[in-house]
């Protein structure tokens, strides 16, 4: 069965209707309210380049992880 996922409010305009490969390949700016200069600084911290590194960042997924716990233990 095929899903479908309306991604347009998370993504610019010219990413809206790729697969999801090449939106996780895309730049980090592709996300919608990242800018380009948002997109330098996180390189330049991280070297996160892509929306890939950005969702595979250990940082990143720690920082969610506890959100996640704090969510479950209420």
């Amino acid at each position: 069965m095929a899903i479908t996922v309306n991604l347009d409010m998370l993504l610019d305009k010219a990413y809206e209707n790729l697969p999801l490969t090449e939106i996780l390949d895309a730049p980090v700016d592709a996300l919608q309210g990242v800018s380009a200069g948002d997109a330098e600084k996180l390189k330049a911290a991280f070297n996160i380049k892509t929306v890939r590194d950005l969702g595979t960042n250990r940082y990143f997924r720690a920082a969610v992880t506890l959100l996640d716990l704090e969510t479950t233990a209420r």
